[in-house]
């Protein structure tokens, strides 16, 4: 007959009773333990505890336990103590991996490769030279390729295409740096959304296309924006759209003066905030939705002034989200943020932009450009505060 070992618990082996000349099934010892006696028609295996510095780590049926390992070795450090159901393990220090019973040193990759995989305790550093449109300028063993700058993204040019070592490199005149790259600001985006009325009418979309003055959005860019967004916020996108097309005229100059003054005001605010990399790194994290990227977050701090870090930030944010509604995350993000992680007296400063944005400042602007164009076909819009 075959027995099978495995079936029941605790795990059972066949020892030969010489009293009995019978067939038993005897319980293994557990880890721990060696094994005193085996067991009898009469009695149970018998299981003693392993001495000090000796261990067992499985089931088993020896009547001896295993010594521990001796010390460990010279870059090694204890991973894990010696005790009875376990045998001491040692470990590489940081930055090392065991090779042929020597701690050696993780490979460093040079400039042009990037890590790939990183180093372990077990495993070499693995490299990989950066592809196309990535770089590293740095021997590091830590170091993975990084993205090449999108200068357009910041509102710069490229002036020197990068390679696998070296970032591009960008330029631009003083406008394209003062306003960072951003495509649509807190100012703009706030009157745009402002502007839609409170119960959007089916044909609100056609009023506003017919009465807003200089180049008109086409039919085909309309069709597009009903196809793809909501009703609330395709006004948003055509008054988006609208602008880009009419961005020299003087039909748009007077409304970009005016919202200008707006944004002097949002940037006093924010630039007042003085947030580090790392505030700026947490108030990203706290925004709902896809997270604009660290890299991205440390060349915003690098290429744009404090007042406009977090403007740029949250216009990345809102591009890569669909265009999600930014005054509404960042009220979801200021919400979530909590000292000492993120100042108060920064939450309160974005705090103020908030209801500089959403109150009686925009709602005259609103009244002052927006209803004279548009005249009795613009409902009243409501004023939110935070």
């Amino acid at each position: 007959m075959k027995w099978t070992t495995q079936e029941t618990f605790p795990p059972k082996y066949l020892h030969f009773d010489p009293e009995t000349s019978h067939q038993l099934m005897c319980d293994k010892c557990p880890p721990g333990t060696y094994l005193k006696q085996h067991c009898t028609a009469r009695r149970k295996t018998a299981c003693a505890p392993c001495p000090d510095s000796y261990y067992t780590d499985a089931w088993h049926t020896s009547d001896e336990c295993l010594y521990c390992n001796a010390a460990c070795k010279e870059l090694q450090y204890v991973k894990q103590e010696c005790n009875r159901t376990h045998n001491r393990v040692c470990e590489c220090e940081d930055g090392r991996y065991l090779e042929v019973e020597f701690c050696s040193k993780h490979r460093s990759c040079p400039p042009g490769f990037g890590v790939l995989k990183a180093g372990t305790p077990e495993r070499n550093t693995v490299c990989k030279r950066c592809p196309d449109g990535f770089f590293s300028n740095e021997t590091s063993s830590k170091a993975p390729c990084r993205k090449h700058t999108n200068c357009s993204a910041f509102g710069l040019l490229l002036t020197q295409k990068g390679n696998a070592t070296h970032d591009n490199i960008c330029s631009g005149n003083s406008e394209s740096v003062h306003r960072c790259g951003i495509d649509v600001t807190l100012c703009e985006e706030a009157f745009f959304r402002f502007a839609v009325p409170t119960k959007v009418t089916p044909n609100w979309l056609s009023v506003l296309v017919d009465n807003l003055p200089g180049t008109r959005v086409n039919a085909e860019s309309v069709e597009r924006i009903e196809r793809r967004h909501s009703s609330q916020e395709q006004a948003f996108q055509l008054l988006k759209l609208w602008k880009h097309q009419n961005k020299g005229q003087d039909t748009v100059k007077k409304i970009i003066q005016d919202i200008e003054l707006c944004e002097r005001s949002v940037r006093r605010h924010l630039g007042r905030a003085n947030l580090t990399s790392q505030q700026l790194r947490s108030l990203m994290e706290s925004l709902p939705g896809k997270k604009v990227a660290p890299e991205d977050i440390e060349r915003t701090a690098k290429a744009c002034a404090s007042g406009e870090q977090v403007p740029k930030l949250l216009s990345l944010w809102r591009v890569q989200n669909g265009d999600q509604d930014t005054l509404q995350g960042l009220v979801h993000a200021l919400k979530r943020l909590k000292a000492p992680r993120f100042p108060q007296a920064a939450a309160q400063r974005l705090r103020k932009a908030v209801r500089f944005l959403h109150g009686f400042a925009m709602y005259r602007l609103y009244q002052k450009l927006f209803v004279e164009m548009l005249g009795n076909h613009v409902q009243s819009a409501k004023i939110s505060c935070l």
